[in-house]
């Protein structure tokens, strides 16, 4: 087993850091408030409130996300499908990264309608925009730094969109909160898709073991607990698949230490040597997760579409 640390105390104090960090937005670094000039919207939720409490522990690499990890929007094309997204249609896409989706959402809703992309992350956020300022969609997309846990949007939406990113939220219950306020009621429909229970078990596993599993910042809830907690906000489910889906990693040899620089950040920011942890991962998880060519991923996804019910 690593020990990370140089000392106990060094130990504790950043068990405590991180038992408070995993608590928040982790998908996106550098938490914002909105500030107090920032107007009153017209969809909100009472219950997502961000306090000054709130603490990240994941920093993003935008370029990094782009270039290495674009499997993470490749596969959310085909969620895009599912989507459907029609011509003149206002559709919010939670967590959008680097824009990519979003622009591909653009495309299908036409000069007509909107794509609202957010993400907490300003590092996201600037290429996402940069991205799309010489693209087809630049009049169609915008782009917002806004926390998924409180967000609020001028006006309901028909459609929100979420692709790798609620995992990301322990605090489920306030992002289900704010996008259920911010649908349509009765015909304003939600397509998510996540990691599931048991998402990169091989890796967290090791991990928790080097480090401690009070570092791990990943929600991964089962079927039935999120499909459970939509309902509670008013949302209907339509249809709800929980499936495996092996994700072969880029860079050849290097695609699992690069997916835990990328994505295991909270593991990795007490650690008092990362290269030995990540030899270490490499050693242990090769005879279960590399196939003899590239490493793959044991991924297992939610995909979960519903719709929202009117109040009665």
């Amino acid at each position: 087993m690593l020990f990370p640390f140089s000392t106990s105390s060094q130990l504790i104090s950043g068990l405590s850091i991180l038992s408070s960090a995993r608590t928040t937005f982790l998908a996106t670094s550098r938490m914002r408030t909105p500030s107090a000039s920032t107007s009153m919207l017209a969809c909100s939720s009472s219950t997502a409130t961000t306090t000054s409490d709130d603490k990240v522990a994941q920093d993003w690499d935008a370029e990094r996300y782009q270039t290495q990890h674009a499997f993470v929007f490749q596969y959310g094309s085909s969620l895009v499908d599912i989507l459907d997204p029609k011509p003149g249609e206002a559709i919010l896409d939670l967590g959008c990264g680097t824009g990519e989706l979003s622009r591909e959402i653009a495309e299908r809703v036409g000069s007509a309608g909107t794509v609202i992309g957010i993400d907490a992350d300003p590092q996201m956020i600037a290429q996402a925009k940069a991205s799309s300022s010489s693209s087809s969609t630049e009049d169609v997309a915008s782009f917002r730094v806004a926390d998924a846990r409180s967000f609020e949007l001028d006006e309901q939406v028909d459609a929100i969109f979420s692709n790798a990113v609620l995992h990301w939220i322990p605090e489920a219950d306030r992002a289900v909160a704010s996008m259920s306020a911010c649908l349509k009621e009765d015909t304003g429909r939600l397509v998510v898709e996540l990691g599931g229970k048991g998402n990169v078990y091989e890796i967290a596993s090791f991990l928790e073991r080097a480090t401690s599993p009070e570092l791990n910042p990943w929600y991964f809830p089962s079927i039935a607990e999120y499909s459970t907690l939509l309902e509670k906000h008013g949302l209907e489910i339509l249809s709800a698949q929980l499936y495996d889906r092996p994700t072969p990693f880029s860079e050849g040899e290097d695609g699992l230490r690069n997916w835990i620089l990328m994505f295991g950040g909270a593991f990795l920011e007490y650690a008092q040597d990362r290269e030995q942890l990540l030899q270490q991962a490499e050693s242990e998880l090769r005879p279960t997760l590399h196939n003899g060519d590239q490493w793959v991923g044991d991924y297992r996804r939610i995909r979960l579409v519903a719709r929202k019910t009117r109040k009665k």
